[in-house]
């Protein structure tokens, strides 16, 4: 890991499960690593997927994983860094020691700084920081609105898609108005789009309604190769490099690079 600009940290967070969190962090992360950048992903969700769909299920650094990170004081948080298979990609890995961590930080000053002292200490080894969050707006969650740049929504095209939106874009504004005044909507994605349906049709247009130009152009369509690959601890986007599901999340990262360089 050289040395690095100020990397951007994104959390990629929407408290509704299923919806392509986890998924998208590992994909465009890969796509973005695969575009000679240097990027980490934190796993903060206890139930570790992130870290097993990158290969690294039960794998640790030898100071611990993000649970360690989180409870202890390091003077160094590169020690809680792993390779992963694919160049420029790395991460710090979770498992379910996690679930303790949100009771266990409770009575911690500052508990809800306590990601972002790790982010701080490793903008400077990387381009980018990818947080997946965990399907609720616990401690852990705030922690990652708090240590961010900005925030990734990833949206299911279906009928519930916009319920609970109201509250994550709530929780913005009130992670806005005090823990991290900077804090902004990187892009809204929106996820498992089946273009043959009215009702996928419907959904998108009244997100991008809402959101405007903080939509991504590119959709992720529905592909059973993305579901696939987790299982066997490999990205999407090299699980089967010409399914629809990896060429769309490889346009994704080049849209997010040329936004960022615009």
């Amino acid at each position: 890991m050289t040395d690095k600009k100020q990397a951007r940290v994104l959390a990629v967070a929407n408290q509704k499960g299923g919806v392509g969190k986890t998924t998208t962090a590992i994909n465009v992360a890969t796509s973005i690593a695969m575009a000679d950048r240097s990027v980490l992903l934190i796993d903060i969700d206890p139930q570790g997927n992130l870290t097993s769909g990158v290969g690294l299920k039960d794998q640790q650094a030898a100071t611990g994983t993000v649970y360690e990170a989180l409870t202890r004081d390091p003077l160094d948080s590169t020690g809680f860094v792993l390779p992963t298979a694919v160049d420029n990609l790395f991460l710090i890995p979770a498992n379910r020691n996690l679930t303790g961590a949100e009771i266990e930080m409770v009575t911690f000053k500052e508990r809800e700084r306590r990601l972002q002292r790790i982010t701080e200490s490793l903008r400077s080894r990387f381009d980018y920081i990818f947080i997946d969050c965990p399907p609720s707006l616990g401690l852990l969650t705030l922690n990652a609105l708090v240590a961010a740049d900005a925030v990734l929504i990833p949206l299911h095209c279906e009928y519930f898609a916009l319920e609970g939106l109201a509250d994550l874009v709530g929780t913005l504004r009130r992670v806005r108005g005090g823990l991290n005044p900077s804090l902004e909507i990187e892009g809204v994605l929106l996820t498992m789009y089946d273009e043959r349906t009215n009702l996928g049709q419907q959904v998108a247009k009244d997100v991008r309604e809402f959101f405007k130009d903080k939509v991504y152009n590119t959709v992720i369509p529905r592909n059973i190769r993305l579901g696939e690959a987790p299982s066997h601890g490999i990205p999407g986007v090299l699980y089967d490099v010409k399914s629809r599901g990896a060429e769309a999340y490889g346009l994704l990262a080049q849209e997010m690079l040329s936004r960022a360089a615009a």
